[in-house]
Formats: structure tokens, C-alpha cells, sequence
């Protein structure tokens, strides 16, 4: 039974990595495994490739908690290659409702991550302003043009895995303002799901490599910061939690360039109008998000039986 609630938290975390700005680390974190998770990516190392070349694969799946990876890993899998057309289409069709969500999903996941702080002192506060000005700094960049050079998408590999494992820094958002948000979560991933190797791998190989590289150097650092300070790193965490809104804020026009078509490079942030309805119907949207948290959250303090 634990492993199988395991693999509905990578499957939330997958399904919250398709939308820019939703943060798969911010669903690891008030699931309560993202400790576990960095702990466990962090296990994958020298020590572990000894147990693998001696072919004592117990060792092994005990070094890297292999059943927890797994059962996360495939949640993550499962969750991308079933939703990412479902996705696409609500996103695209209703970019209003499907950002309300979670929009509301993530402004409660602000209090579940903030009471993980032990106590509120001087550096974390600090450390809470600091998260927050580079959230914010994120969201009002402008992004990149799509580029699909393999040593760019090996970096776009690398930035959005460290995106995707910080809470409150989504891996998708990071994309798109590389410019390639479309060609990997989108392009590249239905045509895998549709089992178009010839299209997918050309993207998708480099960007793998670029974010193993990034995942291998990033959860040692997270994992170091755990121990030696975790109120600080909760506290940042928070703060990156918090900036993330405006770059989900629900309405929102696109501004275009005028130079290259289809470019996105800026948004147009406004305040709903209450008597419209479809306005009601995105805080139906919003407060969904917020139970959902609460539901995940209570269902999180069970004990696994």
C-alpha cells in the first residue's frame, strides 16, 4: 500500500510538471517525500554502480531505497505520457480554469510548506525574500525562441531538472522561457506516446543526458542544505513556493513579438471582472485546488498500513 500511494504522488508530480509554472517539487514536498526523494537521488553514486558491477542487486535496492524510486519514478512516467495530450488541450482550450486550479492548488501548498519551518528567525526570513525575488524575477523575464540545437536542449535538460526537484520552481516554466517548452513537454512527448522515435529521441535523448547532469549535481546540494540547515532551506523553499503565484496568476493575455511570429514575450497580468461568470467558475476552479490540497495533506499524516 505504500508503494502504490507512492506512485500516486509521482503521478501528481508528473501531471503538475506539465503545466508552466506548477512545480512537481512543491507536490513532493507537501506529499511529505521530498526529503526522501533528494536523499534517495542522492544514493545513486559510486557506491551504488560497486553493488551494480558485483551483481548484488540486494545492496543495491536497499542503497538507493530502489522500491520508493520506482514506484515514484513510474507515477512520474505513467502520469507524462497519459496526460500530456489532456493537458495540452485543456491548457490550450482553457488556460484560465486549468492556472485557477492551480493557482489555488499551490497558493495552499504556501502554509503546508511554511509550517515545516521549525522556527522563524533572522536568516530565514532572509532566506524567504531571497526565494521570493527569484521567483518573481523568473516570472517577469521574457523567453527565448525555440532552439533545437542538441547542446542547448542538453542544457535546457539540466535547467529544467534543477527546476523540477526545487518546490516552487516549475521545470515547465523554465522551458518556456528557454523557448522550448513546445518541443520537449509537448511535440516531443506526444510523439513518443504515439511511438514517433524517429521525431522524439532527437530531443529528448539530449535533453535525458542534460538532466541527469543536472539531477546528479543538484540533490547533493539540496541533501547538504537538509541537514546543515533545514529551516533556512524550508524557509527558501517557501519563498519560491510564494513568487511562483504571479507566474501562474490565472488571467493573463500573451503579448507576441513583433519580429518573430508565435513568440511569447510577455504577459499582460489583469483583474478578473466579478460579474462575468466564467470568472465564478475559475474560483470554482481555484477553491478545488485548495481542497485538493487539504484532502492530499490529510491523507499524507496517515500512517502507510
Amino acid at each position: 500500500m505504500e508503494y502504490f500511494y507512492t506512485f500516486l504522488k509521482g503521478f501528481a508530480m508528473g501531471a503538475a510538471n506539465i503545466i508552466p509554472g506548477v512545480s512537481g517539487g512543491t507536490i513532493a514536498f507537501i506529499t511529505g517525500i521530498y526529503e526522501r526523494l533528494i536523499n534517495t537521488l542522492k544514493s545513486f553514486d559510486l557506491k551504488a554502480i560497486r553493488y551494480l558491477l558485483k551483481f548484488d542487486f540486494g545492496s543495491f535496492a536497499k542503497h538507493v531505497d530502489f522500491g520508493f524510486i520506482l514506484a515514484l519514478g513510474l507515477g512520474v512516467v505513467t502520469s507524462v505520457l497519459t496526460l500530456a495530450k489532456l493537458l495540452k488541450g485543456a491548457y490550450l482550450d482553457h488556460p484560465i480554469m486549468v492556472n485557477a486550479f492551480f493557482f489555488g492548488l499551490i497558493l495552499a501548498s504556501i502554509f503546508s510548506v511554511g509550517r515545516m519551518v521549525r522556527s522563524w528567525r533572522f536568516m530565514q526570513i532572509v532566506a524567504l525574500l531571497l526565494g521570493l525575488g527569484v521567483a518573481v524575477s523568473l516570472a517577469l523575464m521574457s523567453p527565448r525562441g525555440v532552439n533545437p540545437d542538441p547542446s542547448y536542449l542538453a542544457l535546457c535538460g539540466v535547467a529544467a531538472m534543477c527546476s523540477m526537484i526545487i518546490p516552487g520552481v516549475s521545470g515547465s516554466f523554465i522551458l518556456l522561457l528557454m523557448g522550448n517548452y513546445k518541443l520537449i513537454m509537448l511535440d516531443a512527448v506526444d510523439n513518443l506516446r504515439q511511438m514517433k522515435f524517429v521525431e522524439a529521441l532527437p530531443v529528448l535523448i539530449p535533453v535525458g543526458l542534460g538532466a541527469i547532469v543536472g539531477l546528479a549535481v543538484l540533490s547533493r546540494v539540496l541533501s547538504w542544505l537538509f541537514k546543515k540547515y533545514h529551516n533556512t532551506a524550508v524557509a527558501l523553499v517557501t519563498g519560491f513556493v510564494a513568487g511562483s503565484l504571479i507566474i501562474i496568476w490565472p488571467w493573463k493575455n500573451a503579448v507576441y513579438s513583433g519580429v518573430i511570429k508565435g513568440k511569447v514575450i510577455t504577459w499582460d497580468r489583469y483583474f478578473p471582472n466579478i460579474l462575468d461568470s466564467s470568472t465564478w467558475i475559475a474560483i470554482a476552479w481555484l477553491l478545488a485546488g485548495i481542497a485538493l490540497i487539504a484532502v492530499i495533506e490529510k491523507l499524507s499524516a496517515k500512517p502507510a498500513a
